[in-house]
């Protein structure tokens, strides 16, 4: 029986130039798809050969990047409706999230040429270690997957930025028709241990409760929902005015998407990494979990 063919693509971070920053995880991913009846073809794009590094960079101008980068290498790829898989980390989740909106999600014609999301570790609404500057940051560069973020992306990734709430307010009010075999399938795949060899005694951000070091699962979640709450109207008390109340107004909830946690993985680093740790060794237990939950990604095809 014919094996079933997928082309699966793993962004690179702008400012990399080599394929270690994902290490064994493609390798692993071809043998045991190969295993399981599914041929992986696997390509790499660096999204440095389309936009520079400069702090002025935005979010939005790495997905404009993307959007170069699928038309130069997939579309000769993508022949009779065929469509590609794509495997992201860290800030790349948002990255191609935004690309889908603005390319895709709003223009109701087109046909997303990608099948499947798989965000390893998204830093879908921010991270913490994002208000340490860039300063800051550039010592803990591989906290970010050997990706240094410019300030431009720093900015995007504050918590409660309003770039990131744009686009995630654009994500509550999706709708869920696009979570399909016509649409996309988006999933989380997340860690919430902390490498200790890591760790960085001056920023408490890097072993919080709840987070792989660097973003919370919280943050990586796409289940997300918006509470709008509006000011009481004033009232005259003497001669104060007093509007002490919120009144609850509305409640907008996302659309439902998987969301996988997994045991003992960090964001980064060779030990615990989320990717790094990945080995090529098909009886690596400790990264069976990740290569299981990506295989059973691959294999949705209807919400």
């Amino acid at each position: 029986m014919a094996k079933k063919k997928c082309i699966m693509v793993f962004v690179h971070g702008w400012s990399v130039t080599h394929t270690d920053t994902y290490g064994s995880l493609p390798e692993r991913l071809h043998k045991e798809a190969e295993a399981s009846g599914l041929e992986l073809q696997i390509k790499d794009i660096f999204l440095g050969r389309y936009i520079s590094f400069h702090d002025e960079v935005q979010l939005r101008d790495i997905s404009h990047a993307f959007a170069a980068a699928v038309n130069e290498q997939l579309r000769p790829l993508l022949t009779q409706g065929q469509r590609f898989i794509c495997i992201t980390h860290s800030t790349g989740g948002p990255v191609i999230r935004d690309w889908w909106h603005y390319y895709y999600q709003q223009q109701a014609h087109s046909s997303c040429p990608m099948s499947h999301l798989i965000m390893l570790a998204p830093a879908n609404y921010g991270s913490a270690l994002a208000q340490l500057g860039k300063g800051r940051l550039s010592r803990m560069k591989f906290w970010f997957g050997g990706v240094e973020p410019g300030q431009g992306v720093l900015d995007w990734l504050e918590l409660g930025s309003q770039q990131a709430w744009q686009l995630n307010n654009a994500w509550l009010n999706v709708d869920e028709k696009l979570i399909s075999a016509k649409g996309i399938f988006p999933f989380v795949l997340t860690g919430q241990s902390i490498n200790r060899a890591l760790y960085d005694n001056l920023n408490s951000y890097t072993g919080e409760s709840g987070s792989d070091g660097v973003v919370r699962v919280a943050a990586a979640n796409l289940n997300s929902r918006c509470i709008k709450l509006i000011q009481q109207k004033p009232r005259k008390k003497g001669r104060q005015w007093l509007a002490p109340e919120l009144e609850f107004s509305e409640l907008t909830q996302a659309p439902q998407t998987a969301l996988r946690v997994l045991t003992g993985k960090s964001h980064s680093g060779k030990k615990m990494g989320i990717m790094r740790s990945v080995t090529k060794k098909m009886n690596d237990k400790k990264s069976q979990e990740l290569i299981s939950a990506i295989l059973d990604c691959l294999k949705v095809s209807s919400k």
